[in-house]
């Protein structure tokens, strides 16, 4: 079966706060206030839904959210303008059948027309080569580590750049196209978070 990348629903929150939960320590644990509180405020919030099931979420915030991650205040500190991931997880029976890659193609399908670069990282606890590897064939390198005050995970912290940004920024600006493809991905929840940065 085919895998629908979509928005993730209100109803799904439980299903989605047990998958992250059940993902291990290559993942941040979340309660059920936090994961509400991406639900109503991150940019983009999608789950993966594959025979049926939920098979993963990815969410990820523009670099004019108000974020208050040290991953995310790290590159913020260093970068005028960005998509950030602050989570992709898929449940482990979906793993190596890619979830993964269409999660990252559809995010960037819609970065690509709003930001310069995405950004995310991987904890270096010796066991996420193959996570390194991922990003790593997907076109992220690693522009620093950091160790996370809250935790004392060592992250290496990736960037990609987006090339096609430049090419959209200057043809259309702030005016794409009225696309459903095209689309801010979740608009329900208020305005989102201002833009920051120029195109470079």
């Amino acid at each position: 079966m085919s895998i629908v990348v979509r928005d993730v629903r209100e109803h799904e929150l439980d299903s989605v706060l047990a998958l992250n939960n059940a993902a291990g320590p290559a993942i941040l644990p979340l309660d059920a206030a936090r994961l509400r509180h991406f639900y109503e405020h991150a940019e983009y919030f999608r789950v993966a839904e594959r025979d049926g099931t939920i098979a993963g979420f990815l969410i990820g915030v523009g670099s004019g959210n108000d974020h208050d991650s040290s991953n995310f205040r790290w590159f913020r500190e260093r970068y005028p303008d960005f998509f950030y991931i602050d989570r992709i997880v898929v449940a482990s029976r979906r793993r190596g059948g890619g979830v993964g890659r269409a999660f990252y193609a559809d995010a960037q399908s819609y970065a690509e027309m709003r930001y310069p670069q995405m950004a995310c990282e991987v904890f270096l606890d010796g066991t996420n080569d193959p996570v390194l590897l991922f990003h790593g064939s997907f076109g992220f390198r690693e522009v620093g580590q950091h160790v996370m005050a809250e935790t004392g995970t060592r992250a290496a912290m990736l960037m990609k750049p987006l090339c096609s940004y430049a090419w959209v920024r200057e043809t259309y600006g702030d005016a794409l196209p009225n696309q459903p493809w095209i689309a801010q991905p979740r608009i329900a929840h208020g305005s989102l978070p201002p833009r920051t940065g120029t195109c470079p």
